[in-house]
């Protein structure tokens, strides 16, 4: 995978206005490796704990919005402050982190920074965030609002049921019933059902 280390200044272009000094803080204070990296379907960033000599590693997908990016970096950060404080002797998403990274969102929230829906969509989360982003399917849904225009990209929730879909591995799927939080979607090739999240994107058999 295509990694860039991108300058501190360069940083700017991918956070919101007003919060540069307020990340570059944290990544010199912790001598952290910030890489943006190409889209990956199964994260949007990563952290790595210091090890043998070497810093800090954090990575941030680049074609995430301004604000989808900074609550990114802001859950990897939470990750490096619970390392730096109980190392491995805690679980990755557990409580400690969760009240780290609420913490950090808390502060990043009170300097209004995200526009009010964002906010609202994050206060929601902050007494028990989950372990990724992309679990918080209201908050997801408000972050899509600031992404650039995605032509012939659907969200599984739209999609009337027996709807036709591809995924980006161009596997075709024909949309269910809903169980619980989640669609029964049934893999033509195979006949094997998956469950999709509701906010899952993916493309029509019909359109390119």
């Amino acid at each position: 995978m295509a990694r860039t280390e991108h300058p501190m200044q360069a940083l700017a272009a991918f956070i919101p206005e007003g919060t540069f000094d307020l990340v570059v803080h944290y990544l010199h204070q912790y001598k952290v490796h910030l890489t943006v990296t190409k889209e990956r379907k199964s994260v949007l960033g990563d952290y790595r704990n210091a090890v043998h000599g070497k810093n800090h590693r954090i990575s941030v997908n680049s074609n995430l919005n301004k604000y989808a990016f900074l609550i990114t970096l802001l859950h990897e950060l939470a990750h490096l402050l619970t390392f730096e404080q109980y190392h491995h002797r805690v679980s990755a998403h557990g409580k400690e982190w969760k009240a780290i990274y609420s913490t950090l969102l808390s502060d990043f929230i009170l300097k209004d920074i995200f526009p009010h829906d964002i906010t609202h969509a994050l206060k929601k989360s902050l007494h028990n965030p989950a372990a990724s982003s992309c679990a918080e399917e209201d908050l997801m849904r408000v972050l899509r609002k600031y992404d650039a225009t995605k032509d012939g990209i659907h969200l599984i929730e739209d999609l009337p049921a027996g709807t036709l879909f591809k995924t980006s591995d161009g596997r075709i799927f024909k949309k269910g019933d809903k169980l619980r939080k989640r669609f029964r979607c049934t893999e033509v090739k195979s006949g094997l059902v998956y469950l999709f999240s509701p906010v899952y994107e993916v493309k029509l058999v019909n359109e390119n």
